[in-house]
């Protein structure tokens, strides 16, 4: 009897050790199913999460570009619409894309690319003068299970009429006029040397290196606006020295001044425009 009952001791001790594992291993395989299912919901809403803030950065990037390039172009037509108080909408949103760069629109998050901003709602007071200048556009939202849905967008401003340059009033000078710029080391006497009137292309990173200016030069990095690597693209001029992260960059901005030649007599002329 002793016997026998040691035999079911031992028995009983051997399925309760053979069963232990087999639980452990349960609750294992358990647990990694829940990791399982929490990585599975994890990582997609953090691609999402990326996704948004790398579309917040590029919405507001060409909405500055936007804003930029419809300004510099406003500011050439107002020199057209003096002579002629007609506002050329069509040349106007084409000035405005060579000024952005046509490859940076059609890489950018904008629907339709350059062919989906439209100028037709801007225009001139013919009273004043006065310039009311409206782009629209859409742009692409970052949920493609939805159909791709599309936000609109509108960037509007005014711009005083231009009304030509100071004329000469003194008797005792030669009456020339020249231009300046500010921080200006020479004056011109051309309104439209290039070192005024900036020719201003966008260009992929890569093809930078392959490409000089008009002295034969490098371009390097602007000390305003380049800060870290370059994304999509740079913007270069013919005659300067530096690319550009952003269009908006005083870098690219020329304000000029007409000046009588004896208000500058202490000043060299351009080497370009002056004889």
């Amino acid at each position: 009897m002793q016997y026998n009952k040691m035999n079911k001791d031992i028995s009983l001790a051997i399925e309760e050790g053979a069963s232990a594992p087999e639980t452990a291993g349960k609750k294992v395989y358990r647990n990694s199913g829940v990791i399982t299912i929490e990585a599975a919901f994890a990582i997609p809403l953090f691609l999402f999460a990326a996704l948004c803030l790398i579309w917040m950065i590029e919405m507001q990037s060409i909405k500055i570009s936007i804003i930029n390039g419809a300004q510099s172009a406003a500011k050439k037509a107002a020199e057209s619409t003096a002579v002629i108080p007609v506002l050329n909408t069509v040349k106007l949103k084409s000035d405005m894309i060579s000024l952005i760069g046509e490859e940076r629109i059609e890489r950018s998050i904008i629907k339709g690319g350059s062919s989906g901003i439209s100028c037709v709602r801007s225009y001139i007071f013919p009273g004043t003068g006065e310039m009311n200048v409206t782009v629209r556009y859409q742009i692409r939202l970052p949920l493609p299970m939805f159909g791709n849905p599309t936000a609109d967008m509108e960037e509007s401003f005014k711009l005083s009429a231009w009304r030509g340059y100071r004329e000469n009033a003194g008797q005792e000078t030669d009456g020339r006029i020249v231009y300046i710029t500010d921080n200006a080391a020479v004056y011109h006497e051309d309104y439209q040397c290039t070192y005024l009137q900036l020719s201003i292309r966008f260009i992929s990173f890569d093809e930078l290196e392959m490409i000089r200016n008009l002295s034969g030069g490098i371009y390097h990095p602007c000390e305003k606006c380049v800060h870290g690597s370059t994304m999509t693209g740079v913007y270069v001029t013919q005659s300067g020295g530096r690319y550009h992260n952003s269009i908006g960059c005083s870098g690219l901005k020329r304000t000029i001044h007409a000046v009588e030649r004896s208000e500058v007599s202490g000043m060299g002329g351009c080497s370009r425009c002056s004889h």
